[in-house]
């Protein structure tokens, strides 16, 4: 594929998770993908198919993204409780910089609608909660984390984060911040983030 073709089909990319977020799947049609992209209908039916072989595009790249990050953090030469930090680090990031893509993907994945995507993205999901499975259970195996329920503790980091950023009210009110305020949420991730730090260290020390 040559530099012009992966420019064009990237920019389709980039438009359509922008149309995806702010106007949901139904709410976005080929035609909003192909003038928002500058592209042609013909075009995006050659790449992908369709508006669904768009959407399994972004979901599939957007996952598996995740995993290669998750990889190279569990082969990395460092303590387990830095490769945890990391993994949270990221995923808080990754939700908090485009959170209305993170509550479609939550509707996708609640309705379940469209099952191959609704596969795909639980396969991928799987694969990436072993790997953070690994992370944990290494620290516990080399004595650096107590003997915990593995699965109850991710779904506890990843709930908070998923929490902060579809229901902020819950942190912000009484105080100014904006979530949609990018100053604003920087504060917000630095918080969420020295707070799971807090937790991770006073959960996963092993008590003498």
């Amino acid at each position: 594929m040559n530099k012009e073709k992966t420019d064009k089909r990237t920019s389709i990319l980039i438009a359509a998770e922008k149309l995806f977020s702010e106007l949901g799947y139904e709410g976005t049609s080929t035609r909003q993908i192909a003038r928002e992209s500058s592209a042609n209908m013909a075009m995006i039916n050659y790449y992908f198919g369709s508006k669904d072989g768009v959407f399994q595009e972004i979901i599939s790249q957007r996952m598996v993204d995740f995993n290669a990050q998750l990889v190279t953090i569990s082969e990395d030469k460092i303590t387990s409780f830095e490769k945890l930090k990391r993994v949270v680090e990221g995923y808080a990031n990754r939700i908090l910089s485009n959170i209305s893509f993170h509550k479609m993907m939550q509707r996708e994945l609640s309705l379940a609608q469209r099952p191959e995507v609704f596969c795909k993205v639980k396969d991928v999901m799987f694969s990436n909660l072993q790997l953070i499975e690994n992370i944990v259970n290494e620290g516990i195996a080399s004595g650096s984390f107590r003997k915990v329920d593995v699965r109850m503790l991710i779904a506890t980091i990843m709930g908070t984060i998923s929490s902060v950023a579809i229901s902020p009210s819950k942190i912000t009110s009484g105080s100014k911040l904006d979530i949609n305020i990018p100053e604003d949420r920087e504060i917000l991730t630095t918080r969420l983030l020295l707070h799971l730090d807090d937790l991770i260290k006073t959960y996963l020390t092993p008590q003498k």
